[in-house]
Order: C-alpha cells, then structure tokens, then sequence
C-alpha cells in the first residue's frame, strides 16, 4: 500500500502564519486513506495548536474538526478570529458549534 500524497491541505489566517514562522509553507501534500481522516487527525499531523482553529474548509464547505476529509478533497484549516459578517457568509459560525458548546471555558 503507497502513502503518497493524494490531498493539499491549506493553513489560512494566523495558522498560515505559525507555518511560515516555522520555516515551512503554508500548505502541506498529505496521505489521507480511502476511509478519511478528521480534521483534528490532520492537525495533529500538522502539528497545528487545536486552540487557533476555529474550523476546517473540505470542498468549499465550512465544517467543524470532526468530519472527516476524503483523498482528493480541497481541505483549508481555518484559523480562529474570523470577523463577524464573514463568519456567517462562509458559513464558519455554524461549523463548529457543537463542538464550542461542549468545551468548558
């Protein structure tokens, strides 16, 4: 079985920037089996500090961390502190909610 890579996986906003800060793109060509991964499997791949996310782009869709991403599918991390209006045009406000009401402050 080949591990090569079959998805790009994109960092916006201040996750763009810790990778840059780290000396690597902002961008990373991974392996995601035919059964998916997660969001949050991705990240941990990444190495990405699961407080700065606010949620995950897969094909143009805002979803939260624990969808699963396909081999293949456009997959964007997107960093926490997206403002207002734009919350709500991408659809980020709703992706992860469930998740935000289940953390305890």
């Amino acid at each position: 079985m080949s591990n090569t890579p079959n998805t790009k996986v994109r960092m916006f906003g201040s996750l763009h920037t810790i990778r840059r800060n780290r000396g690597l793109p902002p961008y990373e060509d991974m392996y995601i089996p035919p059964e998916g991964r997660t969001g949050f499997d991705l990240a941990g791949e990444l190495d990405l500090p699961l407080k700065k996310i606010e949620g995950i782009f897969i094909n143009n869709t805002a979803h939260s961390l624990d969808v699963l991403g396909h081999p293949g599918d456009r997959v964007a991390f997107i960093s926490s502190g997206v403002p207002g209006p734009h919350r709500y045009s991408l659809g980020i406000h709703s992706a992860g909610k469930h998740l935000r009401e289940e953390q305890p402050d």
